[in-house]
């Protein structure tokens, strides 16, 4: 008997790994199939994620309308994704030019986007603006234009779709935005600002448009790595402070943030957090033991200080 247990285990255990990949395989086609020819917009789509969010919806059969800021990075990425893309089950994109923290263009670019395809079916908010430095360090005017990209500016055209999307009954809201929306660091303070008003406004409206049938989603991974960045040596890499905010993976690769959204978008997933556990477990320690938090805060402001003074 002993010797049967040993394959038969085995055997036990590729079963088990079989339906696991054949369920997520099965899971992932059906979150495809789920954008096929819905109407898509994804904002800042010449960005690292931007490129995997249109790469992904775009083989899902979405049409997209990929907005930028510059024609040039826009052409380019049409260009790789028609040249992947199946022409019998994928759409040309429509490109538009879109600089998020413009608030002035942004009523009369969302009427190009209306026109494209006559309705919105998927906002995707994924313009960013990342500003780090001291409070004293950062200038007024760097924090309202902070805030106008990673705030007004989503908010702006959302509102400027929204009536649409109100008289269809129909439509899904995705904030990209950041686990900074969820606790403050340290020399984020414009960054995480801006991402807390953010995460209050989309909180409100995903309440409000439970009657119309619209689902509004934020998404918020710990922070987006580059391709192949890699994390810097410094002398407090180790510390306490590193140890509790840094992703182990050094970050979330903007297929993994791609990916997710659109599981997020076909599960209609109301707030989704990517994080390893220990940037999970500071949200709640946060929440449920703020003192415990700020302590580890402080701690790490310190040992940084006390380093630079070596």
């Amino acid at each position: 008997m002993g010797i049967l247990a040993v394959p038969a285990l085995l055997l036990l255990l590729l079963g088990i790994s079989g339906i696991i990949y054949i369920y997520q395989s099965v899971k992932w086609l059906l979150s495809k199939s789920a954008v096929q020819n819905k109407v898509v917009v994804i904002t800042d789509a010449i960005s690292g994620l931007g490129k995997e969010c249109s790469r992904v919806f775009h083989t899902g059969g979405a049409r997209l309308v990929l907005c930028g800021r510059t024609w040039e990075e826009l052409e380019a990425l049409y260009d790789a994704l028609i040249s992947v893309g199946n022409p019998s089950m994928t759409y040309a994109p429509k490109l538009l030019l879109l600089d998020i923290s413009d608030i002035n263009c942004i009523q009369d670019v969302a009427r190009e986007i209306l026109n494209c395809y006559g309705c919105v079916d998927i906002l995707i908010n994924n313009a960013s603006m990342k500003v780090k430095g001291a409070v004293q360090s950062i200038s007024l005017e760097l924090d309202k234009k902070i805030m106008d990209a990673n705030y007004f500016g989503p908010i702006t055209l959302t509102k400027a779709i929204l009536p649409s999307m109100i008289s269809r009954r129909t439509g899904h809201i995705v904030l990209i935005n950041s686990i900074q929306g969820k606790i403050g660091i340290p020399f984020r303070a414009a960054y995480a600002a801006s991402k807390h008003a953010a995460v209050g406004f989309f909180d409100c409206l995903r309440a409000e448009m439970e009657e119309f049938d619209i689902s509004v989603s934020t998404v918020n991974p710990t922070f987006i790595c580059s391709y192949h960045h890699q994390p810097a040596p410094g002398n407090w890499e180790a510390s306490i402070w590193k140890f509790f905010f840094r992703k182990v993976a050094y970050g979330v690769h903007p297929v993994e943030v791609a990916e997710e959204v659109l599981r997020t978008v076909s599960g209609k997933k109301q707030e989704v957090l990517m994080a390893n556990p220990i940037p999970r477990a500071a949200v709640y320690i946060r929440t449920f033991f703020p003192e415990l938090f700020f302590a580890i805060v402080a701690s790490g402001i310190r040992e940084k200080l006390k380093t630079e003074e070596e």
